[in-house]
Formats: C-alpha cells, structure tokens, sequence
C-alpha cells in the first residue's frame, strides 16, 4: 500500500475501537498522520456513542491528526474528510451510484447510509485542539438494518471489488490533497466542494437537537460548517444535531419528489 509522505499504518485483524485505539495513540505522542486500521471492530460506535455494527468485510479507520488549531475550526476536520472519501470512492462505484453528503458526517447512496464519520479531539491547557481522531467507518459488503437512518452497502447497490485496502489508500491520498487546501485557504473550498453534492440541500428537514426538534428548510452551511435552518420562527445556526427528511421520506425520494 502506498500512502502519502507524512502517513503511517498500524493494522490490526480485530479491535475494540479504531477510534480508542487511536486515541490511546495520540495521549502517548503518536504523530500527525498515524492511522489505526482494524478488519473489524467488536465495540465500534458512531456519533452520541451508537453502536455501529462492524463486521468483516468493510472499511474502519481512525487517523490521528495535529492541526494546531481552536475546536471550533478542527471540526471542520468531518467535511474535509468526507471530501476525501467522496472522491475516493465515486470512481469505485462509477456514476450510476452518485455519492452525496448528509450533514454533518455522512456519505449517502441513493438516500441511504453508505459511511459515516466520527471526529473525536481533546483539548490543551490553551484552548488549542491537542489532537483530533478522524474515525470512518464504510459499508462495503454489509449494513445494519436495525438503524433509525436507513443503511445501505457498496454490494447492495450491485457493485463488487473495492476492497478495503484499496479504498483506504485512496481516501488517504485525498485526504492528503483536500487537508492541505483547508490549512493553505480555509474552509471556503471545502464547503464549496461539499455543497455542491449535499443532500437535502434546500429541501424541508428535521433536525433532532438533544432537548428538541427543528424543522424548516436546509438553506446553507455557513463559514464554520454549521447548518442554516429556515424555521417558522426565522433563520437558525445549528452547531450539531441529526438531520432527517421532513415527513418521513428518504433524502433520494424527497429529491426526486421537488425536481419532477
């Protein structure tokens, strides 16, 4: 496998948690650009510490990363990485499977959950981000089926030979690019380049915060990367939260639905 200057690979047949290996990584000085990868995971877990089901055959990373940045700009960190997944994986599947992003973290196919991101960092005494993990799990050969957003796989969607060692080398090489555009132009790239595939983008959605739910229009991600909500009550930032279509329908439905 060969990865990009500055890269480097620990691989582990079974784990607990890519992401709390890594993290046990970073709190002993490992470097920027250590990457945990395991051929399946026995505790895996998503965003608000979900279960995610992680049996062999897919694709589960961590990437230790050192940006020497304020929390509020390294959480840019998930959609600088979705790009790089995104670009890595559209060609594997070819243009019949068009990829979207579901903010905050997501990879789409055809409306349902094909990867999803976790970023985990710590902070100094200054107010600096320590470390941040890059965790991405990828549905290449199975999915839960008992999960609220709808999941899907790669050999679901009729699509066979992209394996994980293949998809890893390419997310990492366009990480690589995409990371080194955010640090050398700021976000404005990066959200342009995930706005331009977003999914739900303009259309009605319901954002599940920890005490309540939002529903109005996915109108825009602003220049920190939280998402612009138009509500009956007027316009709203939203730092984090789980977006669902309004009404029930998938992302792909609901899109199909406003466009014909």
């Amino acid at each position: 496998m060969t990865l990009p200057e500055g890269f480097r690979l620990r691989h582990y047949p079974t784990i607990g948690s890519t992401n709390d290996e890594a993290k046990a990584l970073a709190r002993a000085d490992a470097a920027d650009g250590t990457i945990v990868w395991a051929d399946e995971q026995t505790a895996g877990r998503g965003r608000r510490g979900r279960n995610w089901r992680s049996p062999p055959g897919n694709l589960y990373l961590s990437l230790v990363l050192r940006p020497d940045a304020a929390p509020s700009r390294a959480a840019q960190l998930g959609f600088v990485a979705a790009l790089g997944l995104g670009d890595a994986l559209q060609p594997l599947v070819g243009p019949a499977l068009p990829l979207r992003y579901k903010w905050p973290n997501d990879l789409l196919a055809n409306g349902q959950k094909l990867a999803g991101i976790l970023l985990e960092s710590e902070t100094s005494a200054s107010d600096r981000v320590d470390f941040v993990v890059v965790g991405v799990g990828v549905n290449l050969v199975a999915a839960p089926a008992d999960v609220e957003f709808p999941a899907t796989s790669v050999t679901a969607n009729g699509i066979v030979g992209v394996t994980p060692p293949l998809l890893l080398e390419g997310f990492v090489r366009h990480f690589a690019g995409w990371a080194r555009r955010w640090r050398e132009e700021g976000f404005a790239p990066v959200r342009e380049a995930w706005l331009a595939a977003a999914s739900g983008l303009g259309e009605s959605v319901r954002v599940r915060l920890e005490r309540n739910t939002l529903v109005g229009r996915f109108q825009d991600l602003d220049d920190d990367g939280a998402l612009v909500l138009d509500g009956p009550e007027g316009r709203r930032r939203i730092a984090a939260g789980d977006v669902f279509p309004a009404g029930g329908a998938s992302f792909e439905t609901a899109l199909r639905a406003s466009s014909g």
